[in-house]
């Protein structure tokens, strides 16, 4: 009941707190023999962490990985795996002031209402320092999918009003990702980008922006009808990080100035079986994989902790003055990218296992068992 747990057949269960010791996230259903150590780990946590670079927060943690159990002699046992990742430069006293303040923004009214109490420090469970765990596990997620060919790749298109023009999104590679600290693949957006949050920084303020999802080398043939649509399973994924405010795939929120002939991707053989003609579709139809790249979109909002005085109320309901101290990010896309991708690997790698279980005599396309 308490929300916790993703999947089915690749299950995550995370536990921790942004100023608690640290964060844990417990795997089941991992194929036995998989090669995974903390080294496959730490280059997405890299990526994710604090303090990289001068347009993130300032907070220092070297987020070093530990595996507890599930893995011996380097290899995936098929039990289940527990990773930890220790907070190491937490500084509660940033938000003493504020304990009986609620942020604009933020989840600490919602938090008081339903629990009756809550974790003020930094927002408790309710902050993205929880997502550490979801790319601890997303590295062996990777891990399994890559073996079949798949890929997920994530980057920052838009930061406020500047968006940067991508030809073909199937095309991006990681080097072109990580060659700028905002994770945008067109350089000149990228140095434009880096201004705007800067200046935002300067400011006292943040800015939002949107990240693109891709996913390649994905068969035919993934998800399940109705309910646990991939559609919706990878929106669920994504909509579940927070400061997400906004998802769609494909063609998505365009379709609502096209007509049926314009949106319909139209069937063609090829030599390697079927094919569509265009992707408005974003690599699925009622829910299951076409074969063609998933392609997905997430709206980010500008970060809610701001060091700029802005009106509230405390918890007897009075009004008050608060401004948010502590290391905050003035835009959280650049991290957001790893976390996307890590939630991405995780649904795919779920219903690849899932998909093989239920109708093995279908999947031999995929290869054999990890």
């Amino acid at each position: 009941m308490a929300g916790n747990s993703f999947g089915q057949a690749f299950k995550i269960t995370t536990a921790g707190e942004s100023h608690g010791k640290g964060n844990v996230v417990i795997i089941d259903g991992c194929p036995p023999g998989i090669q995974f150590s903390e080294e496959d780990i730490q280059p997405d946590l890299d990526r994710r962490k604090p303090g990289q670079s001068s347009v993130t927060t300032q907070r220092k943690e070297s987020d070093t990985a530990t595996i507890l159990s599930g893995v011996f002699e380097g290899k995936t046992t098929g039990t289940s795996i527990a990773i930890f990742v220790p907070n190491e430069d937490q500084r509660s006293r940033d938000y003493s002031n504020i304990f009986d303040k609620y942020r604009p923004g933020h989840a600490d009214y919602t938090f008081d209402k339903k629990y009756g109490l809550r974790d003020y420090r930094g927002g408790g469970r309710s902050s993205a320092r929880e997502t550490i765990s979801r790319v601890a596990a997303g590295t062996l997620a990777k891990k399994i999918i890559a073996e079949h060919g798949i890929n997920t790749l994530a980057y920052v298109k838009q930061v406020g009003h500047v968006a940067a023009q991508i030809a073909d999104p199937a095309k991006i590679t990681l080097e072109q990702v990580e060659a700028n600290i905002v994770r945008c693949p067109d350089p000149e957006a990228a140095e434009k980008m880096i201004t705007l949050i800067k200046e935002v920084r300067k400011d006292q303020d943040s800015i939002g922006g949107l990240s693109e999802m891709v996913i390649t080398g994905v068969p035919a043939g993934l998800g399940e009808p109705v309910f646990d649509k991939l559609k919706a399973e990878l929106a669920k994924a994504i909509m579940s990080i927070p400061a997400v405010t906004a998802f769609e795939y494909g063609a998505g929120f365009s379709v609502v100035e096209m007509r049926g002939s314009q949106n319909n991707d139209l069937f063609e053989p090829t030599e390697d079986g079927v094919h569509t003609c265009t992707n408005n579709h974003g690599g699925m139809l009622g829910g299951i994989s076409s074969g063609e790249t998933i392609i997905m979109r997430a709206a980010v909002k500008p970060t809610s902790s701001l060091p700029r005085t802005q009106k509230s109320v405390n918890q007897k309901g009075e009004a008050v003055d608060i401004s948010t101290g502590g290391r905050h990010d003035p835009c959280l896309l650049p991290r957001f990218v790893p976390i996307a991708e890590s939630m991405c690997a995780i649904v795919i790698a779920d219903h690849l296992l899932r998909w093989r279980a239920q109708c093995p005599s279908q999947t031999g396309s995929i290869g054999d068992a990890p």
